[in-house]
């Protein structure tokens, strides 16, 4: 099956869960902003979990299929499409993606997955490194995309789709939540003001990392920092005192102090925010952010048992 790309959107780009194991290598995770979206996404969808979506920043595509086909969107609220539930289309039928009307981003599967070369082990866009997804770029007007054979069975066959995933599943986004963090290696570098004020998102934000604004976050000592190891969620504060929460495309290693590190559970929290957006950090140990992602893990585990039942009785 083809899908052709008859309007890209705003950013469109194709991503899996990330380029792994090769950091030491200086080359980024990559993958979706929104893990959590991706994920589930691909279970309504019927795919694994890993397999190729399109993430969607703020306006989406337009789609046309060459064949009936199966998708769901998840994240962000977009219009256009319901989102957190199945949906099958026709083939030659247009899809159509439009505003993001909260949130920022959105990750579309397709049964199947999308069918791009892999590079390093993963189909993820690196859109600084040229490389991965399709041709290394964003997608754009006229591209077309070829997809997967349907892991549970043409979406022509018949079998309805007709459920969602529970509102108590999902990820408490918001425009101005508080994020749970726990201490970073330089944690003892600052006073608490990095959890006593509201920070704001800047423009200068992208996938490497949200840049924030607010009461500068002062050092107790002055001199340099040995570079050392980074990872999406790391909170590395520059001179300036401006926070930044590095994302999915963070580099390998960063010489900033590390003031913490953004709860795992809560990165799909900080992928749905926007410029102008704010948020909190509450501190949380170790123990509770672990204790928290596998929470996460057996609700996807339930989720995907019942999703496994609805689409192969």
């Amino acid at each position: 099956m083809e899908m052709k790309i008859a309007r890209a959107g705003l950013m469109t780009t194709v991503q899996d869960l990330g380029r792994r194991g090769h950091r030491a290598s200086g080359v980024p995770l990559s993958g979706p902003m929104d893990p959590f979206a991706l994920r589930v996404a691909n279970l309504l969808a019927g795919n694994p979990e890993d397999a190729a979506c399109l993430e969607i920043t703020l306006a989406g595509p337009e789609l046309e299929f060459s064949e009936d086909a199966r998708l769901a969107l998840c994240g962000g609220d977009f219009s256009g499409l319901p989102s957190w539930r199945p949906i099958v289309v026709r083939a030659g039928e247009r899809v159509r993606v439009g505003e993001c009307r909260s949130g920022c981003r959105a990750c579309l599967a397709i049964a199947g997955g999308i069918s791009v070369p892999p590079v390093l082990g993963s189909r993820s866009t690196y859109l600084r490194g040229g490389f991965g997804g399709f041709e290394g770029r964003a997608l754009r007007d006229g591209d077309r995309l070829g997809i997967g054979i349907d892991p549970a069975g043409p979406a022509s066959a018949g079998r309805p789709v007709s459920f969602f995933v529970a509102p108590s599943l999902l990820p408490v986004y918001s425009r101005s939540p508080v994020v749970r963090a726990v201490r970073g290696a330089q944690a003892g570098e600052f006073a608490d003001g990095l959890y006593s004020g509201e920070f704001t998102v800047t423009p200068q934000s992208d996938r490497m990392g949200l840049r924030l604004s607010g009461k500068a976050i002062a050092r107790t000592s002055g001199g340099e920092f040995v570079s050392a190891a980074v990872a999406p969620g790391t909170i590395q504060v520059p001179p300036d005192g401006q926070p930044i929460v590095l994302m999915a495309d963070a580099q390998s290693i960063g010489g900033y102090p590390q003031a913490a590190h953004a709860a795992s559970v809560d990165l799909p929290i900080l992928a749905q925010l926007r410029p102008g957006d704010s948020l909190r950090f509450h501190e949380v140990p170790l123990d509770e952010a672990q204790h928290l992602l596998l929470r996460r893990e057996r609700e996807l585990a339930v989720l995907r048992e019942g999703v496994r039942q609805r689409l192969n009785p």
